[in-house]
């Protein structure tokens, strides 16, 4: 009986193991379903890096334009490098970790050491970064803005509840 139960356990582990491998590759081959959402349409956080020169209020605007026609939300945000939040959360943005929290988020990337001047011309700045700002519609900053984070393994899980609450205003 042990032997037939054993047996029984890896016909049933081995298909569904072979179920699994063949639903989690799609086929290609077929195009997508009418129902699928458009290719425009993208569903996660999308990391645009700020160009290194030009005036923020006016790179603002652009990003705000086509955010806007793409029905997407558009954060200011501002890391560095040597900030270790902002490298986490860059990372967990990049790999896709946020999609589900964020799907219809756009933010635009700006580097304190490179860009801090211009930035505070345009009203972004903060004690603390990471720094994540909404703009106003000529590109300034509206003061509404979440700044600061925690090293280590939960930075990301910190900021996340914070920019929530950001963009719910």
């Amino acid at each position: 009986m042990i032997r037939t139960s054993r047996s029984v356990l890896a016909l049933a582990t081995l298909a569904l193991a072979t179920f699994c491998a063949c639903k989690s590759a799609p086929d290609e081959s077929r195009p997508a379903p009418a129902s699928a959402p458009s290719a425009a349409r993208v569903a996660h956080v999308q990391l645009h890096d700020a160009p290194a020169s030009g005036d923020v209020d006016a790179l603002v605007r652009e990003a705000l334009a086509r955010s806007s026609a793409a029905n997407r939300h558009l954060v200011v945000y501002v890391g560095a490098t040597w900030c270790e939040p902002c490298r986490r959360f860059h990372e967990a943005a990049g790999k896709g970790e946020l999609d589900a929290t964020f799907p219809d988020l756009d933010m635009l990337v700006f580097d304190l050491d490179r860009d801090g001047e211009r930035l505070a011309s345009a009203g972004y700045v903060s004690k603390y970064i990471p720094l994540f700002a909404l703009p106003k519609a000529d590109g300034t900053a509206s003061g509404k803005q979440v700044e600061g984070g925690i090293k280590g393994e939960g930075a990301v899980a910190y900021i996340t509840p914070k920019l929530q609450t950001l963009l719910e205003q």
